[in-house]
């Protein structure tokens, strides 16, 4: 029998920890930015990171016998490190508490993060393998900055252009996130679009997406920019001129980490817009 800190760490690292915790530390960054209060931001963060494990263990327990078949030795469900009835208990259990502290925020707002990750679970379970793979990353992060603005007081809509710079960033996000596995995914029958783009024309795409995302960002919120926020643009424009230039080298990351640099800048952008209501 392996050692409880084995096993817990092998769990751990099937939630898929860098994402989980990305994701919701944008989430309570957004949270405190709309002047929430301590136990709101406090929900908002609980609610993300549970929701946010359940989809990360969903993924390598639906993926174990294709991570097996191509020997990743990152995946602990795949090499047995962590037993495949513990994944699916904790799954199960993470969900019901990310349904649960979502309601602390409002029936609305519960019901807008409930969306977001029957969107990413659907993902999980089989869309990831198809043209419309990249669907699920623009609902489930378009739903995000919705949910934290439904939890506000009197429940107001989210303004449209946060909505969709959130869904911008999502489906780059995809992108950025597959062009590493593509060889491993196709070679396991899985074709999301990614796959069928290529990796040069999955990072051109993915840098149209966080550009547009940029420009959102920068124009969207009430009021004239600032010249900081508008310095973000043309920053953004000369990250991914160049690492689309350079990127096409064969072996070159330029393209991808340019991607990287401009979609952390439109994260900063996001966190600093002040967003309240539409």
């Amino acid at each position: 029998m392996r050692r409880t800190p084995d096993t817990a760490l092998a769990l751990l690292q099937a939630s898929h920890p860098l994402p989980v915790v990305a994701v919701t530390a944008v989430a309570g960054g957004l949270a405190a930015g709309t002047g929430r209060d301590a136990p709101g931001v406090l929900a908002v963060t609980a609610a993300v990171f549970a929701g946010q494990l359940s989809v990360g263990w969903l993924n390598d327990l639906v993926d174990a016998e294709r991570d097996a078949r191509t020997g990743r030795p990152d995946k602990p469900v795949a090499d047995g490190r962590v037993p495949a009835r513990l994944v699916r208990a904790a799954v199960v259990t993470a969900a019901l508490l990310a349904v649960g502290l979502s309601l602390l925020s409002g029936v609305l707002a519960a019901v807008a993060h409930l969306l977001a990750l029957v969107s990413a679970w659907a993902y999980d379970l089989g869309v990831k393998a198809t043209a419309l793979s990249v669907a699920p990353y623009a609902v489930s992060f378009g739903l995000l900055p919705a949910f934290v603005v439904l939890g506000l007081p009197e429940a107001p809509l989210p303004p449209l252009w946060l909505v969709a710079a959130g869904a911008l960033l999502g489906s780059a996000a995809h992108f950025v996130n597959a062009i590493p596995d593509l060889a491993d995914d196709a070679a396991v029958g899985v074709h999301g679009l990614p796959h069928r783009l290529g990796a040069y024309a999955s990072r051109v795409v993915a840098a149209l997406l966080v550009l547009a995302a940029s420009v959102l960002l920068v124009l969207g919120p009430a009021g004239a920019p600032s010249d900081g926020r508008l310095l973000a643009l043309p920053l953004a424009v000369l990250l991914l001129g160049g690492g689309l230039v350079l990127g096409h080298r064969r072996g070159s990351q330029a393209a991808f980490r340019a991607v990287l640099l401009v979609a952390v800048l439109d994260v900063g952008l996001l966190l600093s817009a002040g967003i309240t209501a539409g």
